[in-house]
């Protein structure tokens, strides 16, 4: 029989108001790369918390053994003596430091409190070449991109003596090439250094791709584990555990009702705000009609982002030229404010930086775009806050105590409905979406989906910016392609397709 590397009994977790782990039991088989999936809010990044140590013995219930020894771990530095490391999604390296002092930050190469930069840089340039980087140790972690410091973040791990790796989705920012390379290095350190692990992702056809066992967890409890030997790990059925029926469409069907021309931009030209001799877009040109749900597809570091923030108050960029017109009318928005008042509208990719004050409570993070409208003579009517708050709390079904539950709390989807109350709220003609559904589940993302349709009904124009191009082939109703910093392509929903789009892509590298 094989051997179990960990085994989780009865794990009971309680924060207050929410039972997040309800005798939740998780068995590990040495050497495997086993799953972890399920609902934002399922209770798989707290399990994992609680292993690592994050939330110390004593403030759960239930017992953890790891290689056959009960251990009550009070902080992460006892799991990691154990050789339990977690890489969370949110990555925890320094900017400024190279490569090499990132991979041995708190677990420095020293003798007799000294640190050996040769030793240092031996080991680290070892590791490097192990996950597959390219660079010099010596390169600062700034300047290389997000899937290459996810590997800075393996090796770092690598150089603790790992036995147990728990990765926490670790692709959920990366592009389907970096995913690739990073889930190759998965399988490659679990079968040649035998190195068991446990990956949480949204994305299910990674995890069908490499493990071996899936344990589903829905709302706390453990629901089941499928075994790739003796399953059917298809994604509808892993859908069917997570969501606990089936789910017929990942995406809802939709009756589009477009209109004229809303908003358009013309001859669209920024700078790079580091770099003002380097030009990051070129030229750009593109309209969006009323009630039209327009996607804008590329690669990761096409422009996309560049192009959403530079057209909402000119948040991005140097030298910004061209033109916008709206509704007939030309405007120039200086500042995110006259961006507001204009009627634009922007949610960004990265929510906990950019999206939300995740200290605050939910109430405050909705009305925060628009005060003036819950304000009388600059004093704000708390009564109106509240009400305003409960109904987008009941309209987007945000999961949560109440409006007063701090935001830093909710699980991704969860939060990603916040931000979209937020802007909802302005009541913009605009709005541009940037990765709406990044981290998020499938039964989550639908209910999203829903919601920008629904919006998309009542008239607005909507600008969708995403990295799965499955999703903007599934809601869009036209395509543009952008590729550095040009857009290379435009094609109807009938036309578009995942070979269509990448085509156009190549087409314009040559």
């Amino acid at each position: 029989m094989a051997e179990h590397i960990l085994e989780m009994r009865e794990i009971t977790k309680l924060f207050p108001g929410v039972k997040a782990l309800d005798r939740v039991n998780l068995e590990v088989t040495k050497g495997e790369i086993h799953a972890l999936v399920g609902e934002n809010g399922a209770g798989k990044s707290t399990l994992m918390s609680v292993l690592s140590g994050i939330y110390p013995y004593g403030s759960y219930e239930g017992e953890i053994h790891f290689e056959g020894q009960l251990c009550t771990f009070r902080d992460i530095k006892e799991s990691e003596r154990k050789g339990i490391v977690i890489i969370h999604q949110e990555l925890a390296l320094s900017p400024y430091m190279s490569i090499a002092e990132n991979i041995f930050l708190g677990n420095e190469q020293a003798s007799k409190g000294i640190i050996d930069w040769n030793m240092t840089n031996e080991k680290a340039k070892a590791l490097i070449q192990l996950v597959g980087l390219k660079e010099s140790h010596t390169t600062p972690v700034k300047d290389i991109g997000v899937g290459k410091q996810q590997l800075v973040e393996i090796a770092k791990a690598l150089s603790k003596d790992v036995k147990l790796l728990i990765l926490d989705e670790p692709t959920a920012a990366l592009n389907d090439e970096d995913s690739d390379h990073l889930l190759n290095l998965l399988m490659k350190i679990n079968k040649e250094k035998g190195i068991t692990c446990i990956i949480i992702s949204h994305k299910l056809n990674e995890i069908t791709k490499i493990a071996n066992q899936i344990t589903v967890i829905r709302d706390g409890s453990c629901i089941e584990t499928l075994d790739k030997m003796q399953h059917d790990i298809s994604e509808a059925r892993i859908i069917k555990g997570m969501v606990g029926r089936d789910l017929v469409d990942r995406y809802p069907k939709r009756t589009p009702k477009i209109g004229e021309i809303t908003f358009e931009v013309n001859d669209w030209t920024v700078y790079d705000p580091m770099d003002e001799s380097r030009k990051k877009l070129d030229g750009i040109s593109f309209h969006v009609k009323k009630g039209e749900i327009l996607g804008i597809a590329g690669l990761m570091g096409s422009g996309r982002t560049e192009l959403a923030m530079s057209i909402f108050g000119r948040a991005y960029g140097k030298k910004i030229t061209g033109e916008m017109i709206k509704m007939g009318q030309k405007i120039d928005p200086k500042n995110v404010q006259q961006a507001i008042d204009y009627g634009l509208a922007y949610v960004t990719e990265d929510r906990k930086q950019a999206g939300l004050i995740l200290i605050d409570d939910i109430k405050h993070n909705i009305t925060l775009s628009n005060l003036k409208k819950i304000s009388k003579r600059f004093v704000v009517d708390e009564n109106h806050e509240k009400t305003i708050s409960e109904t987008y709390r009941t309209k987007l079904n945000i999961k949560s105590s109440s409006i007063h539950q701090q935001t830093g709390n909710l699980s991704g989807g969860n939060q990603q409905k916040v931000v979209l109350s937020k802007w909802i709220f302005t009541e913009p003609d605009v709005l541009i979406l940037d990765e709406p559904t990044r981290g998020i589940d499938v039964g989550a993302k639908y209910e999203i989906y829903s919601i920008i349709q629904q919006m998309a009904n009542d008239g607005k124009s909507i600008v969708v910016i995403s990295s799965e191009l499955p999703e903007i082939l599934g809601i869009c109703d036209r395509v543009y392609v952008m590729n550095e910093g040009k857009i290379v392509g435009e094609m109807d929903r009938t036309l578009a397709s995942q070979e269509n789009i990448m085509a156009c892509i190549l087409k314009s590298m040559h």
